[in-house]
């Protein structure tokens, strides 16, 4: 630790709700390891609810969803705040969560601070922006990695980086496996096709409604058909059930919500409709089959994304596997056309299905790894051994 006369003092950086939310997990974990450790910083309501002192809460204005453009102002002045506190404040090492285009530049400022860097959920340079890693090395001391390729990856570019773990398979591992529930919703028809839409409102109002108007080709020729579609959480569920309404209210279709239901629906599901995303990882937890779907726009990518994404997948299983395990349509689709056809085909031939679930399983099994902020607070105290070896504690 720093020294023998005063505990550990941390600055902790979160600016998104998820990043909040992992960011919490890790604090929680470092107080059952790190004697009377105390973290402040850029802090949303679940960190500060863990006894995080907030400089600045930057997910309020995530919350709302605002342009990146309008965040601008609100960063410059955050940035200002910190590289003022950091010049009069002692602070042992820094923990920067997420959100590469805000804490790559906080991480300038603790270099320049000599604060060393532990960066959790590390910027994803290995589908854009390699150029980025230069500035990763040059600013940060270790990287907590949340998919396991990403350790051999950033190594290469000779920065210190572990496999912690994805956040997300504490909690997949702790939602029960209740048989019952998956087996009443096959009794409702087959094949059962799961509709996931995504989390946030503008990838509903992207996705939702061709995922719906596949359901209702699919309807067509498969007459016992039963669909489910899951809302990430209550706050969204009632928009979900207007485009329903909206988009198929002949369809007979169950909508849910709860981590145990969503897991049974997935798990049921002959074939998952889900909308890109963290989910995608839930469902190939499962071994369930799927087509990933997103829908962002086709000059936005044809003008600026092909140029600098690097990665040949955008699906998570596909990165995962390297390959393309399941179908992919992303990042954008002129017509539901060509996916209506993929899931009849995949629907009428269950050795397609058995093949994904098959490779799914391949894959997922090798890297499951539970406790990622535990994990991840077993590197921070790395860090803080390693800032008292070097002397500067």
């Amino acid at each position: 630790m720093p020294n023998a006369e005063r505990p550990p003092r941390i600055l902790i950086c979160a600016a998104e709700q998820s990043g909040d939310e992992h960011a919490a997990e890790l604090i929680r974990a470092a107080r059952a390891s790190i004697p009377d450790v105390s973290f402040v910083g850029l802090a949303g309501p679940r960190m500060q609810a863990e006894g995080c002192e907030c400089i600045h809460d930057m997910t309020i204005r995530a919350a709302m969803a605002a342009a990146a453009w309008k965040r601008v102002p609100e960063a410059i002045q955050v940035l200002r705040r910190l590289k003022a506190f950091l010049a009069v404040e002692r602070i042992d090492a820094a923990v920067l969560v997420d959100s590469p285009t805000l804490n790559l530049p906080i991480a300038k400022i603790c270099r320049r601070r000599k604060v060393p860097v532990l960066y959790y959920i590390a910027p994803q340079t290995w589908a854009w922006a390699p150029w980025r890693n230069r500035r990763i090395r040059a600013r940060v001391d270790r990287i907590a990695c949340i998919w396991p390729f990403e350790e051999s990856y950033f190594r290469g570019y000779g920065i210190r980086a572990a496999y912690v773990g994805h956040p997300s398979f504490d909690r997949l591992l702790a939602v029960s496996n209740d048989p019952e529930k998956t087996a009443a919703i096959r009794k409702r028809g087959e094949p059962v096709v799961t509709i996931l839409p995504g989390s946030r409102r503008h990838v509903i109002d992207e996705v939702l409604p061709g995922q719906l108007e596949i359901a209702r080709a699919l309807s067509k020729r498969f007459k016992k058909i039963h669909f489910v579609v899951v809302s990430a959480s209550e706050s969204v569920q009632p928009e979900i059930a207007n485009v329903i309404r909206r988009e198929c209210p002949h369809l007979s279709i169950m909508d849910t919500c709860g981590a145990d239901e969503r897991a049974a629906a997935i798990r049921a599901a002959d074939l998952v409709l889900a909308a890109s995303g963290t989910v995608t990882l839930e469902v190939a937890y499962h071994g369930t089959p799927m087509i990933v779907m997103y829908n962002a726009s086709r000059l936005l990518y044809q003008f600026v994304g092909r140029w600098i994404i690097s990665t040949p997948y955008f699906s998570i299983p596909n990165i995962l596997a390297g390959r393309r395990i399941v179908p992919e349509f992303m990042p954008y689709y002129r017509s539901v056309t060509p996916i209506i056809a993929q899931a009849s085909e995949l629907l009428a031939t269950p050795a397609s299905l058995k093949r994904i679930r098959d490779d799914l399983k391949n894959v997922m099994e090798p890297i499951i790894k539970p406790g990622a902020a535990k994990n991840a607070a077993r590197e921070l105290a790395g860090v803080l051994v390693d800032r008292c070896r070097t002397g500067s504690g």
